[in-house]
């Protein structure tokens, strides 16, 4: 009964595609995934990996991938993106597959600011594993699941495209940026339309971030410093919204932070973060500590980020600009 009632829930989750897209903790260590303006702002080649595994209370409920690389083109004064992401559900009852490009013009508007405006393309595939579902003609009062089920499988796969944009300012002190995903609301019906006849569409999802880079020790190498970076985002799509505030300190190679969320609905986690820095090599970890109602079912959820830069050898003779200050780690 109890897995009757798990595959009627994942069943119509798949048939109303209700769900937010899936959201990282440690959004600037995968900065264009967060907003496309941010391919080609560290003026380098950089790449980036996060790994999350979210509700660890529950048996793998949520796990989300994102790799991604760009790098910045100076005779075109442009960045240049690539990003794949994976998210499974419910241990593989709804998969996402996302495939894209992105494409940002690196505007240096004067010898202190800069502004980048991007845009994402990419291809999404949903798809679910009907073998995993069990319905009430598979039971038997005793035996238990034995019989094959008269229920019609569907479409298991959609693929469709979806487009994203974004824009970014900043200086040494300073950045703030918006980012519109799915621009288009693509259709992502699997089986069935709403009431009213019409599909159900993947809905716009926004992001607001800011931060800034407060210099506590003053030296005269950069490498000695000890930075302050305070930081807002807001995420909203549909009804559902969430604000994380916090902040991040950052001594060489070391970096701590900790932020609170709240959504919509509830005050929801803490998140720690630790992270390291080396000369083209970063890692960090945070953990999320859920503080809702749904403590204790849910745990927490782990993020693990890996990143490795390549610094451009050579200037060209356009405007470089600067490149952005974000805490990466």
């Amino acid at each position: 009964m109890e897995r009757m009632f798990l595959s009627t829930a994942f069943m119509l989750v798949l048939l109303n595609a209700f769900a937010q897209d899936p959201q990282l903790s440690q959004f600037y260590a995968s900065p264009i995934y967060t907003n496309p303006a941010f391919a080609g702002a560290a003026k380098k080649i950089r790449f980036a990996t996060n790994a999350r595994n979210q509700y660890t209370g529950l048996n793998k409920t949520y796990r989300t991938s994102v790799t991604s690389v760009d790098a910045y083109i100076p005779k075109m004064q442009s960045g240049l993106g690539a990003i794949v992401s994976v998210d499974q559900a419910g241990d593989g009852y709804l998969t996402t597959i996302g495939l894209g490009g992105i494409y940002s013009y690196n505007l240096a508007i004067n010898r202190y600011w800069n502004a980048n405006f991007g845009i994402k393309a990419e291809i999404l595939q949903k798809s679910y594993d009907f073998t995993k579902f069990v319905f009430g003609d598979q039971l038997d009062p005793v035996r238990g699941n034995i019989y094959p089920t008269s229920e019609i499988a569907g479409n298991e796969i959609r693929t469709f495209p979806n487009f994203s944009a974004g824009a970014l300012i900043y200086n040494e002190f300073f950045y703030a940026g918006f980012a519109t995903n799915n621009l288009l609301e693509p259709n992502q019906s699997f089986l069935v339309t709403n009431s009213n006849g019409q599909p159900f569409i993947l809905p716009r999802r926004y992001t607001a971030h800011l931060g800034a880079n407060i210099s506590l020790k003053q030296t005269r190498f950069e490498t000695n410093r000890v930075y302050l970076s305070p930081n807002l985002l807001f995420m909203s799509q549909r009804d559902f919204y969430q604000v994380n505030v916090g902040t991040y300190i950052k001594k060489q190679a070391l970096t701590v932070g900790v932020w609170y969320r709240q959504t919509s609905r509830n005050s929801d986690a803490v998140i720690f973060l630790l992270g390291l820095r080396f000369q083209k090599f970063r890692i960090g970890y945070s953990y999320d500590l859920t503080i809702s109602n749904a403590r204790t079912a849910t745990v927490g959820s782990h993020e693990v980020s890996l990143g490795f830069d390549i610094n451009s050898k050579g200037r060209s003779r356009t405007r470089m600009g600067k490149p952005i200050k974000c805490p990466e780690l």
